[in-house]
C-alpha cells in the first residue's frame, strides 16, 4: 500500500524558515476571526443620565449615571467593537510557508505516501485497516489530488483522521496533525502547485 516515489526538492527539501511559517500560521488564524463581537459603551446603554442621588450627606460614594462602567448593567469600558483581523501576506511567502511544514514532515519521516484508494463505498472499518496496515496510530491528515467522496465518508468517523484535496492544503492543517498520508497524484498535484523538478527521497 504504501509507495516509494520520487519527490521534488523544491517541495519536499526546503529548509525550514520557522519565521515565515509562523507568520502564515497566525494569518490564516486571523483570516478565520469572524471579528463580530460587539459590546455597549456608556454612551450606547439603555437608561437614564440623571444623578443616582444627591453630592453630599448620603454616607455613600459619589455616584453619576447608571450606566456607568462600574455599576450592574452599565456600559463596557475597553469592550470588543466589530473588526477586521485580516492579515495580508505574499504569495510567495504563503508558498514557502506550506513547502517547509512539507520539507519537514518528509525530513521527520512523517510524511507517507500510498497507492490510490479504491473504495467502492463508504467503509469506515476498511479505512481504519488501512492506518493500521501503515503502522498509523496517531492523528493523520489524509491529502488526495480531488476529494474523494468514498474516502472521506470513510475516514469522517475516525478520530484524529481528515481528508481533504491537495489544492486547499494550508499551513495548519499539516501542522494539526501528527503524520501526513498523501496519494501519488496528491502528492504531483502538490509539486504543480508549489515547485518544480524532482530529486530521490
Amino acid at each position: 500500500m504504501v509507495r516509494n516515489i520520487e519527490l521534488s526538492d523544491d517541495v519536499f527539501a526546503v529548509p525550514f524558515n520557522e519565521a515565515v511559517v509562523h507568520q502564515a500560521l497566525v494569518r490564516q488564524r486571523a483570516n478565520a476571526r469572524q471579528g463580530t463581537s460587539s459590546t455597549k459603551t456608556r454612551g450606547e446603554v439603555a437608561g437614564s443620565t440623571r444623578k443616582l442621588y444627591r453630592q453630599k450627606h448620603t454616607g455613600m460614594a459619589r455616584a453619576g449615571s447608571k450606566k456607568s462602567p462600574t455599576r450592574r448593567g452599565g456600559g463596557i469600558t475597553f469592550g470588543p467593537k466589530p473588526r477586521d483581523y485580516r492579515q495580508d501576506m505574499p504569495k510567495k511567502m504563503r508558498q514557502l510557508a506550506i513547502r517547509c511544514v512539507l520539507s519537514a514532515k518528509a525530513r521527520e519521516a512523517e510524511l507517507k505516501v500510498m497507492e490510490e484508494p479504491k473504495f467502492d463505498q463508504p467503509k469506515t472499518k476498511e479505512m481504519a485497516a488501512v492506518l493500521v496496515a501503515l503502522g498509523i496510530n496517531s492523528s493523520v491528515l489524509i491529502v488526495t489530488d480531488m476529494p474523494e467522496e468514498n474516502l472521506v465518508k470513510s475516514a469522517r468517523n475516525l478520530a484524529g483522521v481528515k481528508t481533504m484535496p491537495a489544492h486547499i492544503l494550508s499551513v495548519a492543517d499539516v501542522l494539526s496533525y501528527k503524520m501526513l498520508l498523501m496519494t501519488e497524484s496528491g502528492v504531483r498535484r502538490a509539486e504543480r502547485l508549489w515547485g518544480g523538478g524532482h530529486a530521490s527521497v
